[in-house]
């Protein structure tokens, strides 16, 4: 029996010392999984102004936006919702890191095309990234007549151009924020004491309210109002509530800007909240999938 008892002893200190290099030589050759973000912000806008989500690959956002006059106007104008500019837009997602876009507004019948590139992900594990980054470029064309048809007219001089880099982190499962620097140029300005090149500087965030809504905000301060001269203050504030609802995203906001493309919200707002120019707005965005299921 005393050796039955110490052979049993040897063998279990065998298979406990065999068990402890196994689970040490596992845990040096197996890496630890990578986990990513996801829905820093529940739609590619924040409200006006891009966000750092972008579509999947091979799924398409159909997007209706509008933006109606200022409530100020009155119950002759019923406050606003007489008047109404519209955007109408298709992104698409190319891959799961590269989103592109089109659309038209009815504000000086604009023709608007972007792309969105993913380079960063906020992610934790084996790969510790603590913030998203994306670069998004975009650019407008002016569709109104020429208002001097006589005189010789380009193409170029309807162009204009946005360059934007969107970083953003998910600060915890409610709070979400996101920096946008924002370069535009114009081909053509309207005053030689205007300039062809602005930089803005764009803050925005989302607090998750409850599993389908959330509280946005986003405010874009262009440097541009730093130099005397400019003819419009250009500094767009908005707040606004996100609805989920399968695939729809309903976005219910006030805003001081009356248009919808990065160029003339961001560069040529000219409502003032103080005064009571603000507007009501919302976005519609539906989403299809063309990827096949297994």
């Amino acid at each position: 029996m005393i050796k039955i008892f110490f052979t049993i002893i040897i063998i279990s200190f065998s298979i406990t010392t065999f068990s402890q290099d196994l689970d040490s030589l596992l845990n040096s050759t197996v890496k630890e999984a990578t986990t990513y973000t996801t829905a820093t912000f529940k739609s590619t806008r924040i409200l006006n102004g891009q966000s750092i989500e972008r579509m999947k690959t091979k799924q398409l956002d159909v997007r209706i936006h509008h933006r109606f006059g200022e409530m100020s106007s009155g119950a002759y104008q019923f406050w606003g919702l007489d008047q109404s500019n519209i955007f109408l837009g298709l992104d698409y997602g190319i891959t799961d890191w590269l989103m592109v876009g089109a659309g038209r507004s009815t504000f000086e019948k604009t023709i608007n095309g972007f792309t969105k590139l993913s380079l960063l992900r906020q992610s934790n594990g084996e790969k510790n990234m603590p913030i998203s980054f994306s670069l998004y470029m975009g650019c407008d064309a002016n569709g109104l007549k020429w208002e001097h048809p006589e005189r010789t007219n380009y193409f170029s001089s309807r162009m204009s151009y946005v360059f934007q880099g969107l970083i953003a982190r998910k600060v915890n499962d409610r709070l979400s924020l996101q920096l946008s620097p924002t370069f535009i140029h114009k081909n053509m300005i309207p005053t030689a004491i205007e300039s062809n090149d602005n930089f803005s500087i764009g803050v925005g965030g989302r607090i998750k309210l409850t599993k389908r809504m959330s509280f946005n905000w986003e405010y874009f301060y262009s440097i541009h109002a730093l130099f005397q001269g400019a003819t419009y203050n250009p500094n767009s504030l908005s707040f606004g509530i996100d609805i989920e609802t399968g695939g729809h995203v309903f976005q219910l906001m006030l805003t001081n800007s009356q248009n919808m493309t990065e160029r003339t919200f961001i560069n040529e707002t000219s409502g003032h909240w103080l005064k009571n120019e603000v507007r009501i707005g919302f976005n519609i965005s539906r989403v299809f999938s063309f990827q096949k299921q297994d």
